[in-house]
């Protein structure tokens, strides 16, 4: 969890997160599924990216990864 690598592969993770969350609220409020705007679609990403870092800080403990099974490769 006091790597580097962990850091950018948990960024990376949040970034991912935010946006697939993002993605699919304005997606399913185009669909008539749920009624979700620019900022109610904001707030559900920005959401699930804090939960995406506190799930790899959580999980961290053995592995180099943010995931319990992951693990980081380090460029030399």
């Amino acid at each position: 969890m006091f790597t580097k690598a962990f850091w950018k592969a948990t960024g990376e993770r949040s970034v991912r997160t935010f946006a697939q969350v993002l993605v699919g609220s304005l997606g399913l409020d185009t669909l008539g599924i749920i009624n979700a705007n620019w900022n109610e679609g904001l707030a559900l990403g920005a959401g699930a990216a804090v939960l995406a870092v506190l799930t790899a800080v959580a999980t961290s403990g053995g592995t180099e990864g943010p995931g319990i099974t992951e693990t980081v490769r380090y460029r030399r």
